[in-house]
């Protein structure tokens, strides 16, 4: 896996089951399709990136405030295998056996594909994968610390695993969304289970005036966040940038959605 930097726009979904009710609480929404359940996250400003001091930090994590102007509808859970089956009719995932775990072995092809797929089929919403920027601000949220629980993340708190004498011992495996306490926003798995596709490219990050940041450059590479399953804690970190090519479909791969309301065509 190759690190890098960017910032970015996005497609992502979520698969389902039967049509559900709204919610009643005016900061999630359920898509009626799938029943994929979206968090409202404020609009405001953060510092993207880590302090010259953060253990393992890397020199691309240069630290720059961030805009985001607009709130943010943020899947709560990464996309589930039973998720992505009710849409796209298949499942890739090598750890296979429930329907509550991530999908992986989707390349950043196949989620995009899964987004415009839920698009067409839940009128007055787009769905997206998060861009880069929206990523770190939905882990973080509202924290300043490598991990949104604090200094420090161990497996009670994040699928992920841990080196010990050199090995990485851990889970093996995915676990079902939402087995972990969530963040300080109700977001659950921002930290470990799956890496998440954003939509951004691996470019430098943008200093100046980054509002609404999107990473678009010649790169090859997309960015990917939170780790996984397969990688110590030390790489899921708010700040840290993995990348993948954009046709890679590994199993610890996954992805998560991001909402966007369809604004009405003007009438002619």
């Amino acid at each position: 896996m190759q690190t890098g930097v960017a910032v970015a726009a996005a497609v992502v979904l979520f698969g389902g089951c039967a049509a559900v009710a709204p919610s009643a609480d005016p900061s999630r929404w359920v898509e009626p399709v799938t029943g994929l359940t979206f968090a409202r996250l404020p609009a405001g400003q953060f510092v993207m990136g880590s302090p010259a001091d953060e253990l393992g930090r890397e020199a691309q994590e240069v630290p720059h405030v961030v805009r985001l102007a607009r709130p943010t509808w943020m899947a709560v859970h990464e996309v589930t295998q039973g998720q992505w089956r009710a849409v796209m009719g298949t499942d890739p995932s090598h750890f296979r056996g429930d329907d509550a775990r991530p999908v992986e072995r989707v390349s950043w092809h196949d989620a995009r594909a899964f987004a415009a797929t839920l698009s067409q089929r839940s009128p007055g919403s787009r769905f997206r994968l998060p861009t880069e920027s929206e990523w770190e601000y939905a882990c973080r949220a509202g924290t300043t610390s490598p991990f949104a629980m604090g200094a420090t993340l161990d497996a009670s708190q994040a699928n992920v695993g841990r080196l010990v004498g050199g090995r990485l011992e851990g889970r093996g495996q995915t676990v079902a969304v939402g087995t972990f306490a969530p963040n300080a926003w109700g977001l659950h798995d921002m930290h470990g289970n799956v890496w998440e596709w954003t939509e951004d490219a691996h470019c430098p990050y943008l200093l100046a005036d980054a509002r609404d940041p999107v990473g678009r450059c010649d790169s090859p590479h997309k960015v990917i966040r939170g780790g996984s399953w397969a990688f110590s804690d030390d790489n899921a970190r708010c700040a840290l940038r993995y990348t993948h090519r954009t046709g890679d479909d590994g199993y610890s791969l996954g992805f998560r959605g991001v909402r966007d309301v369809a604004t009405p065509s003007p009438a002619r």
